[in-house]
């Protein structure tokens, strides 16, 4: 990889809000400044957080935490271009690559996707070429997670295309999941920066089949018109938003007039489902785009993620800044006629969530939101794209 192309790989994230900012005026000047404030709390809490001697952050998924946690201190706000890596972000990419498995995926047992995908997004956030045929191979083992059954007899499975924890085994039902796939499909995305220097060398690498992926997220979204499925609500508050999977959802249950049971959109799932979108390379002219950025708008809080209540609320905020960002979003019109500046919104709620030692934590500990190198993970990368696009 020639450096040039490093140096895009290893800023390809802010320079994605930082076009976005562009065509902005300057404002929020105050804000900003308290962000940096509130982000270098932040890094001091995890920084007391990493094992000295081993570079990893947390313990219950300790590739897929270091990996946002390595990203935290290489996307600080006042990070200049091509600047060093600070140490704890390089102690935590040493401390990922000793995870590197024959497969070419960087995980400890389980969950290898997700790990993987995690652990993709800190290192070309800080691309050397030594790593480059660990990069290169992580993107080929996320590819290789993409289900892609071929059954005799069967057609339309609904989890084709899509991407769940790990590979599908022998014997054991084929799943996907929508959040799995927005973290495959977001690593693919800055990705291709490691193919723009190969020439013909890189039309040799394996591509995503990205006209299956885009069929799994509809199978995932509250739409008639491109998901026919029996579990469809047509009720209009679900209508447009996302579901974790097809037919499963965590918002719950409703009954449409005809006596069928359907399933409600959720919010942070619906977040995913947009940001997945437009990784797959749909824009925000396409129906289903526009159908769910309406569901966002009309479902717009930061009191609660929709549909869950406090479950899930950190991973909310954390899809909520990058989906709008990366859609290049404003402002949100809500169903009440208000219009909400969002990166002003969201970055005063989570100024205010800060604790005194610089953390954030969910007290509603599901899906691992307790634990504070997670959320505080999570805080950090939403502030560091709202500060990047104001």
């Amino acid at each position: 990889m020639k450096p040039s192309l490093l140096l895009a790989a290893a800023l390809a994230l802010p320079q994605l809000v930082q076009a976005q900012a562009a065509t902005q005026p300057a404002r929020h000047e105050s804000l900003k400044q308290e962000i940096r404030l509130a982000y270098d709390r932040g890094l001091a809490f995890l920084r007391s957080q990493q094992n000295a001697a081993t570079g990893q952050w947390g313990d219950a998924e300790p590739v897929a935490f270091t990996g946002l946690a390595a990203a935290s201190f290489l996307l600080h706000p006042e990070r200049q271009p091509g600047a060093a890596a600070p140490a704890e972000a390089e102690k935590g990419i040493a401390f990922l690559l000793k995870h590197v498995q024959p497969d070419g995926g960087i995980y400890v047992k389980a969950r290898a996707n997700y790990n993987t995908s995690l652990a993709l997004m800190a290192l070309l956030l800080h691309p050397k070429l030594e790593n480059e045929q660990v990069m290169l191979a992580a993107r080929r083992f996320i590819i290789g997670q993409q289900n892609d059954f071929d059954e005799p007899g069967k057609t339309d499975n609904p989890f084709d295309g899509g991407v769940g924890y790990g590979t599908p085994k022998p014997g054991i039902p084929a799943h996907a999941d929508l959040s799995n796939t927005h973290f495959a499909l977001e690593a693919l995305y800055y990705a291709e920066s490691l193919l723009a220097d190969k020439g013909d060398a890189g039309k040799n690498e394996p591509q995503l089949n990205y006209a299956a992926a885009i069929q799994f997220i509809q199978n995932c979204q509250n739409r008639p018109e491109t998901n026919k499925a029996g579990w469809v609500s047509t009720d209009a508050k679900d209508r447009g938003g996302f579901i974790y999977s097809p037919g499963e959802t965590r918002g719950g249950e409703t009954q449409t007039p005809d006596g069928r049971t359907a399933l409600r959109s959720y919010g942070s799932i619906s977040y995913a489902g947009l940001l997945s979108f437009i990784y797959a390379g749909l824009d925000k002219a396409d129906p289903r785009v526009q159908a769910v950025l309406d569901w966002l708008s009309e479902n717009y809080t930061l009191d609660e993620n929709p549909g869950l209540g406090a479950e899930g609320l950190f991973y909310y905020y954390h899809t909520m800044a990058k989906g709008l960002a990366i859609a290049g979003i404003d402002f949100l019109k809500t169903k009440d006629g208000r219009v909400i500046d969002w990166r002003a919104d969201l970055a005063a709620k989570l100024l205010n969530l800060q604790r005194e030692d610089g953390s954030w934590a969910n007290d509603t500990g599901r899906w691992m939101e307790s634990d504070r190198v997670l959320t505080t993970s999570y805080m950090l990368l939403a502030l560091a794209r709202i500060h990047g696009s104001l």
